[in-house]
């Protein structure tokens, strides 16, 4: 990712930041000191205010969205505004000329996802998506030993998370928002890893549960606390996803449930067990059990271990900012564009056939592909 030195114009994209919210603290940090390729300028969000004090922290401009996109120097603009307002804030961008990196997901909406996509590339200008959590250090481990294929023939998956939310409908009013429901901000996690590792997805069937329409703000600090809210985005997903290569698993996300993360993920081969960890994060254990050898090796399972696997790059810390960082990679370069718009859009319609599905678990033909991302 990194590129040789060169004069600084040559080496460095001008970036602007669109939003000022808590997760723009990471990526503000990571993209001014750790990635050498980008060379942040401003940043602009709803309220001035918010622009204002993450520029100070970050010695940085605050500006409008209008002077940032009317600002030549300008060539990449990252995008942490909720996804309901990810369609106005992308397709201005784009139409200012600018290249975008969004957090996920692309939008709320499957159709205008599509246009954006088809937009960017009507425009010559590059379009790519969070998470980019694929690309840490526990997801590229994982893929290593997939493509040296050390798991065999692989069949099957199974993914079993939870979540809050009670708590965490108290504290992000984006969750309860279009598009902020467990399945387009939380199981994207999910299944961008992997189509990242097995590749495009054929169809999908789910059943979708929406139980608690309303929840009462349980947190004391809040202006809202003990008042009634309403829910009404989906909390619970049952998901059964067939895959273009024939491996076909299954998703389970409960977000009515304890609020630290027992993240369940597995990817079963006729040569092993590969045990992942949770895809919203960037590091830790890679675990393989491997299939006994012989007969003789299957009489000892019951001392048999799963073996961690050595890690295969440094992102085991939260490295939000490697996605925009690769971007820039490939406006500079011509790599390559791993989080691209492709993925993404490919990723939203099996989110969005999870939603289609409803209460009914009916099965969706998947239409978009897209390649596996280079490593």
């Amino acid at each position: 990712m990194k590129q040789e030195k060169k004069h600084m114009e040559e080496t460095r994209v001008c970036t602007g930041v669109i939003g000022a919210g808590a997760i723009s603290d990471i990526y503000l940090k990571n993209m001014i000191t750790r990635f050498d390729n980008l060379q942040v300028k401003s940043i602009c969000a709803a309220h001035m205010e918010s622009a204002q004090k993450k520029a100070e922290k970050y010695g940085i401009q605050a500006v409008t969205m209008a002077e940032m996109l009317d600002d030549p120097e300008i060539s990449l603009v990252v995008n942490l505004t909720p996804a309901h307002v990810h369609y106005r804030v992308i397709r201005a961008a784009l139409e200012h000329g600018k290249h975008v990196y969004t957090e996920k997901i692309l939008t709320d909406d499957l159709e205008k996802s599509r246009e954006l996509v088809q937009l960017a590339r009507e425009r010559g200008l590059y379009l790519g998506s969070a998470p980019d959590t694929f690309m840490g250090a526990a997801l590229q481990t994982a893929r290593a030993a997939i493509d040296s294929g050390m798991l065999g023939e692989i069949h099957s998956f199974a993914v079993s998370a939870n979540r809050c939310n009670e708590i965490l409908l108290s504290m992000f009013d984006f969750l309860r928002q279009p598009g902020g429901g467990i399945v387009c901000d939380y199981a994207v996690y999910y299944v961008t890893a992997l189509v990242s590792l097995l590749g495009p997805a054929a169809r999908v069937g789910s059943i979708i549960g929406y139980p608690y329409p309303t929840h009462v703000n349980c947190i004391p600090d809040s202006p809202m606390y003990g008042q009634e809210m309403d829910t009404p985005n989906e909390s619970q997903v049952n998901a059964v996803l067939q895959f273009e290569n024939g491996v076909t698993g299954t998703l389970h996300i409960d977000a009515d449930s304890v609020p630290e993360d027992q993240a369940y993920f597995t990817i079963y081969g006729t040569k092993g067990i590969l045990m992942l960890t949770n895809p919203n994060q960037f590091g830790g254990e890679v675990r393989f059990l491997a299939n006994p050898a012989s007969p003789a090796d299957w009489k000892k399972r019951n001392r048999q271990q799963p073996c961690v696997l050595p890690s295969v790059n440094e992102y085991t810390d939260n490295a939000r900012g490697i996605g925009p960082s690769d971007l820039a990679d490939t406006i500079l370069n011509g790599t390559a564009l791993r989080p691209s718009a492709e993925m993404a859009y490919h990723v939203h319609e099996i989110l969005n056939a999870m939603l289609q599905g409803g209460t009914d678990g009916a099965f969706t033909e998947i239409r978009s592909s897209c390649k596996r991302p280079e490593v």
